[in-house]
């Protein structure tokens, strides 16, 4: 440990790279989304995904009313799309007049058609945090579009998701392969 900095836990909590979403619902009868970043797939059967949002978001009171989301991710080219859903308040303003809405099987979970993978949700459960709502959702079904598949699976390389990092607020996109996951810890395995 003597080579480590200690660091402020407020400050550094943040900075581990956060996927950045884009969440749509419907809030009091008209399509709403926002940006996300505290975002994690939980389980596979049934596939549950979690989202931390502000109680006091427009789009966590979409969700309540609803019990219907969708979980979109943006590549690098909607970054600036992701930002802009951040920027603003659906109490404000309409941010559906500059998203390509797409619907699936769900009515109150729009999509966002510029994203190149999607996700429609059924509220499964909502927790109650201190300042936080944790949604976790039932993904009822998922889009790609066909540039963004090898196969019948959604290539990284293709989707480019964008993460987040605190606090510099800055969006970085994902970079070049590092390894092959439970194959590349086999070289400090002992040989018997």
């Amino acid at each position: 440990m003597a080579d480590k900095a200690r660091l402020d836990v407020g400050k550094a909590f943040h900075v581990y790279p956060m996927p950045v979403v884009i969440v749509g619902t419907v809030t009091d009868g008209r399509p709403n989304f926002m940006t996300a970043a505290w975002v994690t797939k939980l389980e596979g059967r049934p596939p549950l995904i979690g989202l931390s949002i502000y109680r006091g978001q427009h789009t966590a009171k979409g969700i309540r009313q609803t019990g219907e989301f969708s979980v979109n991710f943006p590549g690098r080219e909607q970054a600036v799309l992701a930002d802009y859903c951040g920027l603003h308040s659906g109490r404000d303003e309409d941010k559906a007049a500059r998203i390509e809405i797409v619907r699936g099987e769900l009515e109150s979970a729009p999509m966002v058609g510029q994203c190149p993978l999607s996700m429609e949700c059924r509220l499964y459960r909502t927790v109650e945090l201190r300042e936080e709502l944790f949604f976790i959702g039932e993904v009822a079904s998922i889009f790609a579009d066909e540039a963004v598949l090898s196969g019948d699976r959604v290539d990284p390389r293709r989707l480019q998701p964008i993460v987040l990092t605190r606090p510099d607020n800055t969006y970085w996109a994902l970079g070049e392969v590092v390894g092959r996951a439970w194959e590349i810890g086999k070289a400090l395995q002992k040989k018997d």
